[in-house]
């Protein structure tokens, strides 16, 4: 079965794409972050997601690639669509959301970048009232988004994986969604 992951950064609509296009196709859901959560409270490491930052770094690696191993082993009997972050922007740089002894566990077959135009994405950061988020330029927001791309290319020539880009832009949610569930059939 087949294994995709889906990236976009914050306000690109990723998750409101995977929604709808998973209506129409056979693919399960997971978010890489709940699976990290769920390993590690299994464990008796955390209580919450916010714990899970805080564990030193050897603890962290352990449970990425038990995460990762976990989720391979569920697209055994099913394909699998992965939720996760392509890069974290963080204070001190970006950093890769899938390190390679992730990749290496997970085996990805494609990887699907949601991007929209900076502008559109700034919009929807500040209309959104139900996260708190920070502010940025739109320059910043287009960076994110060529780290993204950048990224995903990298873990493709290290998995063999095609990367596909869709474009969600405002008002026209149909076209996203349609496109994925073509490039996931």
């Amino acid at each position: 079965m087949k294994v995709g992951v889906i990236a976009g950064i914050p306000g690109s609509g990723s998750t409101t794409v995977l929604t709808k296009a998973l209506e129409a196709l056979d693919y399960i859901h997971v978010n890489y972050g709940d699976v990290m959560l769920e390993i590690a409270q299994k464990a008796g490491l955390v209580e919450d997601r916010d714990s899970l930052r805080k564990l030193s770094p050897d603890v962290q690696k352990e449970i990425q690639k038990n995460a990762a191993k976990s989720i391979r082993e569920m697209s055994e009997d099913n394909n699998i669509i992965v939720d996760t972050h392509c890069t974290i922007k963080t204070p001190a740089g970006f950093l890769p959301g899938l390190p390679k002894w992730v990749l290496d566990e997970l085996q990805p077959d494609i990887f699907i970048l949601i991007e929209a135009d900076s502008d559109e994405i700034l919009m929807r950061r500040l209309n959104d009232k139900t996260r708190t988020r920070d502010m940025e330029k739109l320059s910043d927001i287009q960076l994110h988004q060529e780290m993204n791309r950048s990224m995903s290319m990298a873990y493709a020539a290290l998995t063999g994986a095609t990367v596909k880009i869709i474009e969600n832009h405002d008002n026209r949610l149909e076209e996203p969604v349609e496109n994925m569930i073509n490039t996931l059939k």
